[in-house]
């Protein structure tokens, strides 16, 4: 079986403050999401966000409905959102074949059917990154590359934080039922993002990592403002973030990381903030 998938059941924030490392990296880190010849996929009971990656060399990969979603097809009452972090892919779907080159990105509609992922070239695999969320409405499939994107420069090199966000599957570029993802780039010389960090009750969220040069990691930070822990990450790994926890990271080098949220509200600017000098 190409579909592997693992099941992560929520937490409570009193429960979350007496974990220790090895307990929040269990509950939280998703350290292997590209596996070569696999679809690697974690299932989180935070607004059922799936998490996971795409990784076709020899063969193409064929996306199966895991035993938990009792469908007949993956994305029977989803949708969902793909970008590709590796060499050039094909996505296939029962009508429609898309090819997405690095740093672009592919929304699947609720009902779409067959969906198929391939790699160009075995030698440089497609490393395709994947959220789904429940859907309500069947929105058209659409590919979107990086100059379609909404962009948005924020941060400084003073402040360590330059950095551009694209929005790539947000509901200023496509429309969405829940979902929405998009990407964060750092500039040489900085290594924080998200800063001011923030939470927002009425949406989860989950991060990638990746381009996060060889012997070099990322620290990132979630839990309640006033109660902090870390998780030590290394490239391509990602993280859940409870709605009741901030989520913010900073690095040994600069990286790029992807950002996705489900849950009610999907405007982007829906956040409660707190300043650095607040954090504990």
């Amino acid at each position: 079986m190409d579909t592997i998938y693992q099941e992560r059941f929520a937490v409570h924030i009193d429960d979350f403050k007496h974990y220790t490392t090895e307990k929040i990296r269990a509950h939280f880190l998703i350290p292997d999401v590209m596996q070569d010849g696999k679809i690697s996929l974690v299932y989180s009971h935070y607004d059922r966000l799936i998490v996971g990656g795409a990784v076709p060399v020899k063969k193409p990969l064929m996306l199966e409905p895991i035993d938990l979603l009792k469908s007949t097809f993956f994305l029977e009452r989803r949708e969902m959102g793909i970008i590709n972090v590796g060499g050039r892919g094909k996505i296939l779907t029962i009508n429609e074949e898309y090819t997405l080159e690095n740093k672009e990105a592919l929304y699947l509609g609720r009902d779409t059917q067959k969906v198929i992922f391939e790699s160009a070239d075995p030698a440089k695999p497609a490393h395709f990154y994947i959220n789904s969320a429940p859907a309500h409405v069947a929105y058209p499939n659409r590919h979107v590359t990086l100059e379609q994107a909404e962009r948005v420069d924020l941060g400084s090199l003073e402040t360590s934080n330059a950095r551009r966000i694209n929005k790539l599957l947000v509901n200023t570029v496509i429309q969405t039922c829940q979902l929405q993802m998009g990407m964060t780039e750092l500039k040489p010389g900085s290594v924080w993002n998200t800063m001011p960090c923030h939470t927002h009750s009425r949406r989860m969220e989950a991060y990638f990592y990746f381009n996060v040069p060889e012997k070099q990691a990322v620290c990132h930070f979630m839990g309640h403002p006033y109660e902090t822990r870390p998780v030590w990450m290394t490239n391509e790994q990602a993280v859940l973030s409870p709605p009741w926890s901030i989520h913010a990271a900073a690095g040994t080098s600069n990286y790029t990381f992807i950002w996705g949220m489900a849950g009610e509200n999907l405007e982007y600017t829906d956040m409660d903030a707190y300043q650095p000098g607040d954090l504990k």
